[in-house]
């Protein structure tokens, strides 16, 4: 959205451009708030980009604006502080944390900003039907999957060998090598299942899905 001098005044994603106008254009203005209402009666023209995809999408508005910075955006407009995936092999489990610094005793996977909260929400769901396939993600433990838990989770196995499986696997994200991660995955045991782990790759894919660097060099 643009004022009359051509200056950006607020940068936004929306599935569906029409209704996201019809929305400002129906709603009551005794109920809108009041720094909406500023922006609508600033707004002289409104231009969009498509793209391809969700997460196309995600990607163009988070660079409008770190680089505009638009007047009526609060959130996104500055970089957040560097976040890394850790995870190590535990005494009571496979551990996966989030966290602003690395620590002692763990692997490492990052620096990705606020990207790493959901690309750890992704891997819990995932390695937990992985590591728990007879409890699969109903049984997961209460607000996991929707990653409204803290950013460490703990996930038990009884399997060691396929922990140290899935350790090797972790490993091949860091390498860049998404194949060999997704290619070392257990079937889904459910249909639910099978959407979530569609979508989960689909997500670290955007991230890990790039050759490893001795591939390049060759």
């Amino acid at each position: 959205m643009r004022d009359k001098a051509d200056a950006v005044l607020y940068v936004g994603k929306a599935k569906s451009l029409r209704h996201r106008l019809g929305s400002y254009r129906v709603a009551n203005p005794e109920r809108m708030a009041r720094r909406t209402l500023r922006l609508l009666n600033l707004v002289e023209t409104i231009r969009w980009e498509e793209c391809a995809d969700e997460m196309a999408a995600l990607r163009r508005e988070s660079e409008l604006l770190l680089s505009l910075r638009p007047r009526f955006n609060r959130a996104g407009v500055w970089k957040g502080p560097k976040r890394y995936l850790l995870w190590r092999n535990g005494s009571l489990g496979l551990e996966l944390a989030v966290v602003t610094e690395p620590e002692q005793g763990w692997n490492c996977l990052g620096s990705f900003g606020a990207h790493a909260i959901y690309l750890h929400r992704a891997l819990v769901r995932v390695l937990w039907c992985q590591l728990q396939p007879a409890k699969g993600l109903i049984g997961m433990p209460a607000r996991w999957f929707d990653g409204e838990g803290e950013p460490r989770a703990v996930i038990p196995y009884a399997d060691h060998q396929i922990c140290a499986d899935i350790c090797f696997q972790l490993e091949a994200l860091g390498a860049m090598d998404m194949d060999s991660f997704e290619n070392g995955l257990v079937p889904p045991t459910n249909l639910f299942e099978e959407r979530c782990r569609e979508e989960d790759v689909a997500y670290l894919k955007e991230r890990f899905g790039k050759p490893p660097k001795d591939a390049l060099k060759s």
